[in-house]
């Protein structure tokens, strides 16, 4: 996979909550409480979602109903 491709793949935590429509604390929020979507810390402590990822974590809280 190449560098561009896996970065198209990767949300930043802006593009995760805009897409969610929650605030930052919201997100962090969920994190603390295992709540939130599978989560790639950087080096420089930046978080990344994997689309497949959020995707998986939007299905799995589909209603039934």
């Amino acid at each position: 996979m190449t560098t561009a491709l896996r970065a198209r793949s990767m949300l930043t935590l802006a593009e995760v909550c805009e897409e969610l429509s929650v605030s930052r604390s919201t997100f962090y929020d969920w994190r603390a409480k295992r709540r939130a979507p599978r989560c790639i810390k950087l080096p420089n402590g930046d978080l990344r979602i994997r689309r497949s990822d959020l995707d998986h974590w939007l299905d799995d809280r589909e209603d039934a109903a």
